[in-house]
């Protein structure tokens, strides 16, 4: 869920079950995420799905880089992953199931 503020993001939150990973993320992205505004999420987006891709940690990421090593277990790309999908597309406005079936892990 997002509480947007013209073009920012003031609050992020979620509902939902899965694995720890997945969760983990999706806890980490709500604070990431929050006073940021759409351009500023898309920018840490590619930079947190390059870095739990390829483990190369561009920037300063803060808790997020606890992510890095996921790339060694390409099962779990997916799991790290998801809830930032979903973030673009709540910011999209598509109200579809997000999935990660074309990600490339």
């Amino acid at each position: 869920f997002l509480t947007m503020d013209g073009d920012r993001i003031r609050e992020a939150s979620f509902t939902g079950s899965g694995c720890c990973i997945s969760k983990a993320s999706a806890s980490l992205l709500t604070t990431s995420v929050a006073g940021k505004t759409r351009a500023e999420v898309e920018q840490l987006f590619a930079r947190v799905h390059e870095m739990v891709t390829t483990g190369q940690v561009r920037g300063d990421l803060g808790k997020l880089a606890v992510f890095a090593g996921v790339y060694k277990f390409p099962a779990r790309v997916k799991c790290a992953i998801l809830s930032w999908h979903a973030l673009l597309a709540a910011l999209k406005g598509d109200q579809q199931p997000v999935s990660t079936e074309t990600e490339n892990a």
